[in-house]
């Protein structure tokens, strides 16, 4: 099998010659630290995998909807430590929505979340721009770049990130976003419907999606997070809706819980995703038993993820690297399954990630 072939197999719940894998996306900062600043095609050659590589199409507007969304950014300056702080700020015609936040150069993070009150919702509401179209170019590019090493991987554009309670949290800060479910739920279902209308109009206009898998969901949907109860009545029939409109225009789609998973398995496979990540496992702060997710809900999605990339990329556990790589292959021993780190990674021997994927290569169907 090519790599793309191993992959969409795997991606569609069948059964490849061999145990694919992946890297979830590669950090600047690994590239820069660790690769001598490769890009994420050199990378993948360099440590011997095949490419999954994420990218995303050039986004259209209306330039009369840019008018009434104005974006500023305003740099507070660097402390001693190298964080810069900052403001961002989105000019609209009825008032200003801001963020305060800070980034180094691992990450970025808000202190200040865009949305205080209602009203600033509304703002929201009237003036956060739908696109009307959508570029491919990028994504058929980098699809034509892997060829049949591999695959392309782009993601649902909604504020914040892919999943529509996602976006929320993102928008009013997730405990605001988990007291409003129990103080006023009927206003947590609109918020919901306006983010989910966007999400879904965007989805129509971008056309059909040139990319192999397309990212839905969020950590904040985890059971780290919220309850299955919260999950099933203000994830649930959001993320559906986006999935079955992902499908229609010619995805796959994979939903993303960086957290813990486990009470929510049979739940979350309601909403018609064709495959589940991150998988991650308790020494990452997750619940995943791989194997018991595998005999609950294996027989409906594929899974990527599972992989504790601290003790194995950068502790560099080389006995660990080879037996968890059997472990997770063995858990879900009808394929179905892309191996992956559970989540992104900033440190780490290359030559760690090379026993990993030879490890991998070495698991055959």
């Amino acid at each position: 099998m090519t790599g793309r072939e191993r992959f969409l197999t795997a991606l569609k719940n069948g059964k490849p010659d061999r145990l694919p894998c992946q890297v979830h996306n590669w950090m600047w900062y690994y590239l820069h630290t660790y690769l001598k600043g490769m890009d994420a095609y050199q990378a993948y050659e360099a440590v011997g995998m095949d490419p999954v590589i994420y990218e995303f199409p050039i986004l259209k507007f209306d330039d009369k909807d840019l008018k009434n969304w104005v974006y500023e950014y305003k740099s507070l300056g660097k402390n001693a430590d190298g964080v810069e702080s900052f403001i961002q700020i989105y000019h609209t015609p009825k008032g200003d929505l801001t963020v305060r936040g800070a980034s180094n150069q691992f990450t970025s993070w808000e202190t200040e979340h865009l949305v205080k009150t209602e009203k600033d919702f509304e703002l929201f509401r009237e003036y956060y721009p739908v696109p009307i179209g959508a570029d491919w170019t990028p994504v058929i590019k980098a699809r034509d770049k892997v060829g049949d090493r591999g695959i392309v991987r782009t993601w649902v554009n909604n504020y914040g990130q892919p999943g529509v309670w996602q976006s929320l949290t993102c928008l009013i800060g997730t405990e605001d976003a988990i007291m409003k479910t129990y103080d006023d739920p009927d206003w947590v279902h609109y918020a919901l419907g306006v983010i989910s209308d966007k999400s879904l109009r965007c989805i129509e206009n971008m056309g059909k999606i040139e990319a192999d898998l397309v990212e839905n969901g969020g950590g904040a949907a985890s059971s780290t997070v919220i309850s299955p109860t919260i999950h099933k009545e203000f994830c649930l029939p959001y993320d559906k809706l986006q999935n079955e409109a992902l499908h229609r225009q010619g995805a796959l789609v994979v939903y993303h819980m960086c957290g813990g998973l486990m009470p929510l398995l049979e739940i979350a496979a309601e909403n018609g995703m064709d495959a589940l990540e991150t998988m991650t496992p308790p020494s990452m702060g997750g619940d995943c038993r791989m194997e018991e997710a595998a005999q609950r809900i294996g027989d409906r999605v594929a899974f990527i993820g599972g992989f504790d990339q601290n003790e194995g990329f950068e502790r560099g556990n080389k006995e660990f690297i080879k037996k968890e790589v059997r472990r997770l292959f063995e858990a879900k021993p009808n394929g179905g399954y892309i191996c992956s780190p559970s989540d992104h990674f900033f440190f780490g021997d290359p030559e760690n990630l090379k026993l990993f994927a030879k490890a991998c290569k070495e698991c055959e169907y």
